[in-house]
Parts: structure tokens; C-alpha cells; sequence
């Protein structure tokens, strides 16, 4: 900045941010609510639908840290116009997508301009308000968009979808997008860090290709079947490089991911739990997608409808849980969350061909949504628990980073379970139309317990790792959460 007086247009600033923070929120959503209109219409495999998920994620995730790194050095202005702009025409991209391959390319080219973009977003709001009051209350209305834009998101997408069409789900990013980096030009300061820039590309090309060849080798498992070589290939190559990638950051002077802000305990035990947790969470939203509108008929705009308690909960019970952190401690908060979270995604085994929401579905999204915001509070606290002040981004960002990166694994993980129980049921039961509809049911359900195990894990690893006291609880003062 040129001087440090207080940006005189920084709450205008703020509004142009948190629009770009909305876009990015409600894609996630109105993707979600659109996947069963996009598979009918591009005739795209049950073993590969996950990709219109997870190749978001996937690049999302995997260049987080690298994106937050241009922001920094090229101008976080610049970095979130730029983002903005290619957000806007790879929105459009996919939205005009005539095939598959397309539309997942357009989303992996969505999710690296987010990372690029939502970095940005952050740090322009940190350098813009400097005052502790006002940069607290500005981070509160970025969180609040965080978590209540996700509800407007599963709105929009059901009537889009219903009344327009499915591509519009990505469509409407584009106008969106193109206004904001316009309004933010002449608006938003300019702020970069001083000092010459360096990237870790190698690890950055390393830890993205591999998570992509671990996706894929679950992917082909799905048809292919685990023992087979294709299968065991791939997996072998993304093992390869993620090894790779830990030894390069030891032995590079400027690591994407310093080792050290991963091997401390208590951060360890909260990346590992974000990962885990996100792993379970993310299929929980592709399954019930499809059990809402393939099995028990929902149309878009009331599957959207059905996943609002599960925002309203998040929201609800991280107001709650940001009251309670600092009198009972992060430890028992986040375990205990994911506790809850697990046991409600196993009631979610009751389901059937006519089970009622209200009496089945309602009270299984209501316990995890309440369990994922007790847990992803205090997990985020405990990221930045004594943490030099040059890792304090990379700290932050990386619970972000590994629950998006959790989530394309486990979605690509359990959509191959799914389509294994599948094919197992139809292999012993035969084609029947019923048979073919309870089939789709063994499906969910055996995804579904899935879920609850890695949820379950995540709860194991936070009671056994995290062992901070109350004191922490300040650790994030005035950092936004991200859920979802």
C-alpha cells in the first residue's frame, strides 16, 4: 500500500470481495443439486460422474498453497482480478460444454483459477483492514458468506436447473464474475509482498499430479476392479509422486508446504482430521443427491430444498461451538463433533426405496451438520496454534486445502464402492426393476457406512493427536472458517 492510512473505501472493498467469496460458494452447491441433470444429458458413466466433483477439488485443493503464493508476490489485487476473469470463462466453458471431457477440464480450470482467487480474496481483506475491531468484523461477514452462501447455492441451483437448465448452474458465474473484476479495479488497493518471488512448481506439479493418479486409480477400480493392472499402476505412480513431493519440500528453499507447520501435533492431528472428515462429508452430499432424485423422485428445486437444514445446522452449531472453545477446549469440541457427525451419518442406513424425509433423512443431516460445525471450528484454531508468522498463510490455508483434498478422495473412493455394491447386488438378485432400485439402495448404504468410518476416524485421530488446552481457543481470533 501506498501509505497506512485506513482505505477510505475498504467496506465498498469488502462488499466486492465477499460477492467473489459468494460466487465461489455457491458453485460448489449449485453443482451439486445439477450432477444427475449433467450425467442424463452428457451420458456420462456412474464410474465417472464424480469427476464434475472432484476435478474441481482436485486442482482447487492440490494448488491452494501455490495460488496463495502468486497472490502474494504478482499483487493480490491483480491475482484476484485475473482469478475472477479466468473463473468467468471457464464457468462458461463448462457451461457450453458439449461432452464429458470438457466439462471436466472446464471445472479443473474452475478450481485452479479459485485457488488462485480465494487466497487473494483473504489476504486482501487482511491488508485492507488494519484495525483489529474492524478486520474481526470484516472476517465475520466473510464467514458468514461462507456458510450461509452454501444454502442460497443448493436454492439457486434447484430453480436454475429446474426451470433454465443444468448448464446454467455454470453459466451464471460468468456475468457474476466479470462484474466484480470490474468493480474492483477501481476500487480494491493493490498489496504484494516485497522481496523476489519464488515458487515451488515442482512440488506443486508433483503433489497435484499425484493426488489426480490416486483419484484415477480409484476411478478405473470401479470397472476395472482393484487387482487389475491399470488399477494397481495407478496407484503405484500417485504413491510415487506424492513421495516425490515430501522430498522435495525437505530439500527446496522455498517448500509449497514447509514440513515443520505439518509436523507439529496438534496441527498434524488437525490437517489429518480435516482430510478424513472432508473424505466422509463430500460423498455424503453426491449420494443423497442422487437417493433425493433417482429413488425417491425430488425435483431439483426440492432436493436443494431438502439440504437446507444442513446449512442452517453448520451455521447454528459454529456460533455455538466458537462460544464454547475457549470453556471446554478444542480436543473434546472437535472429537466429540466428529462423533456426533459419524453416528448421524450411519442413521443414514435406514434409508429405502420409500422411506420418508422428515422421519428418516431430517434427522441424520441435522446430527452431522451440528457435528461438523463443532468439529471444524476448533480444528481451525488449533491450525495456527504457535505458528512462526511467516507459516501462518500456509497453516490456515491448509485446512482448507486438506478438506477439499479429503473430499476428492473419498468421493472418488466411495463412488467406486457405490458402483461395486451395486454391481455385486445386481450379480446375485438379477435385473429386475426391483431389483435394479434396491440395488441402487445397497449402493447408498454401503457408501454411506463408509462415510461414517472415515468420520469416525477423523474423531479417533483428533482425541489421540490434538492435546492443546483452552488457552488455544484464541489461536484464530478474527480467521474465518471454511465448511464445505
Amino acid at each position: 500500500m501506498a501509505d497506512d492510512a485506513p482505505d477510505p473505501r475498504r467496506w465498498l472493498a469488502l462488499s466486492i470481495i465477499a460477492v467473489a467469496q459468494l460466487m465461489v460458494v455457491l458453485d460448489a452447491s449449485i453443482v451439486n443439486i445439477a450432477l444427475p441433470h449433467a450425467q442424463d444429458a452428457l451420458h456420462i458413466s456412474t464410474a465417472n460422474r464424480q469427476w464434475m466433483v472432484t476435478a474441481y477439488t482436485l486442482a482447487f485443493g492440490g494448488l491452494l498453497l501455490l495460488g496463495g503464493r502468486i497472490a502474494d508476490y504478482v499483487g493480490r489485487k491483480r491475482a484476484f482480478i485475473w482469478g475472477l476473469i479466468g473463473f468467468a470463462l471457464a464457468s462458461a466453458l463448462g457451461g457450453l460444454a458439449p461432452n464429458a471431457g470438457l466439462l471436466f477440464a472446464a471445472r479443473a480450470l474452475q478450481g485452479a483459477f479459485a485457488a488462485v482467487l480465494a487466497p487473494a480474496a483473504l489476504s486482501l481483506i487482511t491488508v485492507t483492514f488494519t484495525e483489529s475491531k474492524e478486520r474481526a468484523r470484516a472476517f465475520g461477514v466473510y464467514g458468514a458468506i461462507s456458510g450461509g452462501g452454501a444454502a442460497i447455492g443448493l436454492i439457486l441451483g434447484g430453480l436454475l436447473t429446474e426451470y433454465a437448465s443444468w448448464r446454467w448452474c455454470l453459466l451464471v458465474n460468468v456475468p457474476i464474475a466479470l462484474v466484480t473484476a470490474l468493480a474492483a479495479a477501481p476500487v480494491v488497493r493493490e498489496s504484494r509482498t516485497e522481496g523476489r518471488a519464488s515458487y515451488d512448481l515442482p512440488g506443486a506439479l508433483t503433489v497435484t499430479a499425484g493426488l489426480v493418479a490416486l483419484v484415477y486409480g480409484f476411478t478405473v477400480a470401479a470397472d476395472d476392479g482393484w487387482s487389475d493392472a491399470r488399477t494397481l499402476g495407478l496407484l503405484a505412480g500417485a504413491v510415487a509422486l506424492l513421495v516425490a513431493f515430501v522430498v522435495i519440500e525437505m530439500r527446496t528453499s522455498a517448500p509449497l508446504l514447509p514440513l515443520r507447520v505439518a509436523l507439529e501435533r496438534n496441527r498434524g492431528g488437525s490437517f489429518l482430521a480435516s482430510l478424513f472428515t472432508g473424505a466422509g462429508l463430500f460423498a455424503m452430499f453426491l449420494f443423497l443427491t442422487f437417493y433425493f432424485q433417482q429413488t425417491l423422485g425430488y425435483s431439483a428445486l426440492k432436493t436443494g430444498l431438502a439440504f437446507l437444514p444442513f446449512s442452517g445446522g453448520i451455521i447454528v452449531s459454529a456460533g455455538v461451538a466458537s462460544q464454547l472453545l475457549p470453556r471446554v477446549g478444542p480436543r473434546l469440541l472437535a472429537g466429540g463433533g466428529a462423533v456426533l457427525a459419524a453416528v448421524g451419518m450411519a442413521l443414514l442406513l435406514r434409508v429405502g426405496l420409500d422411506t420418508g424425509y422428515a422421519s428418516h433423512v431430517l434427522p441424520s443431516v441435522l446430527l452431522i451438520s451440528f457435528g461438523m460445525g463443532f468439529s471444524f471450528v476448533p480444528l481451525s484454531s488449533v491450525a495456527l496454534i504457535g505458528v512462526d508468522p511467516q507459516d501462518a498463510g500456509v497453516a490456515s490455508a491448509l485446512v482448507n486445502t486438506t478438506q477439499q483434498v479429503g473430499g476428492s478422495l473419498g468421493t472418488a473412493l466411495l463412488n467406486t464402492v457405490f458402483a461395486t455394491a451395486v454391481s455385486g447386488y445386481l450379480a446375485d438378485h438379477g435385473n429386475s426393476r426391483q431389483a435394479v432400485a434396491q440395488s441402487q439402495i445397497e449402493g447408498y448404504t454401503t457408501a454411506f457406512t463408509w462415510s461414517a468410518v472415515l468420520i469416525a476416524i477423523a474423531a479417533v485421530v483428533t482425541f489421540v493427536m490434538v492435546n492443546a488446552g483452552r488457552e488455544t481457543a484464541t489461536a484464530a481470533e478474527g480467521t474465518p472458517v471454511h465448511v464445505g
